[in-house]
């Protein structure tokens, strides 16, 4: 894709939008929680969320590695979303972005089954590796 298609695709995104997903990314913070030998639990905080009780963490992710007899190696990423006003449907781009950089941040590259829950804003998606 050349440079001015991607300069192109930017320009669509409601300006608001983009300066609100670029405010939660940039403010994103977590802390880890050891959840076991094979598992890992982060909360999520951003700037502009809180969780229940007010003041928690917008969020939880929990990484699971199946590392056992596997030769095709997917981490399995849950993604819960505390925040009640992140289940408005209107949000989901903003979910959609915010899990996305989580995955980037806590997993990376490796090849991940995602599965977010924030109300009606849920869904599942697959991130694989260019082979």
């Amino acid at each position: 894709m050349s440079k001015e298609r991607k300069e192109n695709l930017a320009d669509g995104i409601d300006p608001a939008l983009k300066a609100r997903i670029d405010k939660e990314t940039a403010g994103l913070r977590f802390t880890k929680n050891f959840r076991s030998a094979t598992a890992e639990e982060w909360y999520l905080f951003f700037p502009g969320f809180t969780g229940e009780p007010a003041g928690s963490a917008a969020g939880k992710a929990i990484i699971h590695y199946e590392l056992y007899g596997n030769r095709e190696i997917f981490i399995h990423t849950t993604i819960i979303y505390r925040d009640p006003s992140m289940e408005e449907p209107a949000m989901y781009p903003l979910i959609y972005a915010l899990s996305d950089e989580i995955i980037n941040r806590l997993v990376g590259y490796a090849d991940t089954l995602l599965s977010v829950h924030a109300g009606p804003n849920s869904y599942q998606a697959e991130y694989r590796s260019p082979e």
